[in-house]
């Protein structure tokens, strides 16, 4: 789809480690142009490029150098069509809740309004038919809304396996039970994140959070959306037979990239072959990409025949690190079929995600209209 307009966006917690990604990928964005930068009261009044402690491979965008940040306070992004919210949970929360109040589109990567009723979890490559629910959300917010409303993204490692999960119940209806194991990266604690001492040499085997996270998150974007007796759209968490998951998270000494060692049960008998789930993954595709949103990957999963791979330094930018890597597919003796799944926690992980539901918001008519 062609799209030639241009939108202001705003980016809230611009100086931390996911804002500093937003801005890396919107500074070139083709129809999004940073216009405002929010963070905390310290760094308001400076220069973006002497509030932060730039952590990226690249150096700070053109685009992003010179904007004075701003405190996050709705006002200074009235002009924007679209907010990215890369703010830390402990705050999130009160100030999405202004910016939804002033009547923006926020699109937010923090974990404050996921379990909302009326807030949608959106994996762009997966469940993008619940941008459905936004009208029941502005409606019933008291006061009801006409313009704004918050949209989140999921969490880094619910993401890596809920994109092969959706893959598979595409091609072969419900699954009944996922067991999934987690190494997940150092970045995904955000800077600076987890000690020296604690991750070099090391395996750490729980981050606080995280296994709930998968576990429910995953329902609740497999699902879909029922009305109920009263007439509201509710989400009906994995509809079909009852999805039970099973999660294990551990932090190892990986920069980038969180890999998933992952078993699946079908409802279907007989199961898939493991040769059949392979052309699965390889073929799914999402609306995201059909649409033409700029930031979706055209091949949403790609297949290693290698024995030994994906691997995160060699893998994690796949598609830009906006699609994800799968290997070693084959069959499990406990349940059916098992693989490793690697994803880009900071990419489609995190900002990527939450760029691609701005994307489809856009092309869809929901922003900008």
């Amino acid at each position: 789809m062609n799209q030639s307009r241009q939108y202001n966006v705003g980016v809230l917690g611009a100086t931390g480690t996911v804002g500093q990604r937003f801005i890396a990928l919107l500074a070139e964005h083709p129809f999004f142009t940073l216009h405002a930068l929010g963070a905390s009261a310290r760094s308001a009044g400076k220069p973006y490029a002497k509030a932060v402690a730039w952590k990226q491979t690249r150096p700070i965008p053109a685009a992003a150098r010179e904007l004075v940040v701003h405190e996050c306070d709705p006002e200074h992004f009235k002009d924007c069509a679209v907010v990215f919210s890369g703010l830390d949970a402990d705050v999130a929360g009160e100030i999405e809740q202004r910016f939804r109040l002033a009547e923006l589109a926020v699109f937010s990567n923090a974990k404050n309004y996921r379990r909302d009723p009326l807030v949608p979890l959106i994996v762009p490559l997966v469940n993008t038919a619940h941008f459905a629910v936004l009208p029941q959300q502005q409606r019933l917010h008291d006061p009801p809304l006409s313009k704004g409303f918050i949209v989140t993204n999921a969490n880094c490692s619910t993401t890596a396996v809920v994109i092969p999960l959706a893959a598979l119940e595409r091609a072969f209806g419900p699954i009944e039970s996922c067991m999934v194991t987690t190494l997940q990266a150092i970045s995904g604690a955000g800077y600076p994140g987890v000690p020296s001492l604690d991750i070099i040499d090391n395996v750490v085997p729980y981050i606080a959070g995280e296994e709930e996270k998968i576990e429910w998150e995953t329902l609740k974007i497999l699902g879909g959306l029922a009305e109920g007796d009263d007439g509201r759209t509710a989400f009906d968490m994995h509809a079909g037979t009852p999805l039970r998951v099973s999660a294990s998270c551990t932090r190892v000494p990986v920069v980038e990239g969180h890999t998933e060692c992952v078993a699946v049960r079908f409802a279907r008998r007989p199961p898939p072959s493991p040769q059949q789930v392979r052309e699965a993954l390889q073929a799914y595709t999402s609306e995201a990409y059909a649409i033409g949103c700029p930031s979706a990957p055209r091949h949403t999963v790609f297949v290693h025949e290698e024995p030994d791979r994906p691997q995160p330094r060699l893998d994690r930018d796949y598609q830009a690190g906006a699609g994800v890597s799968v290997g070693r597919v084959r069959q499990c003796r406990v349940l059916d079929v098992k693989f490793v799944v690697l994803a880009n926690n900071v990419a489609i992980g995190a900002a990527t995600s939450s760029i691609i539901n701005a994307e489809y918001a856009v092309l869809k008519g929901i922003v900008g209209a």
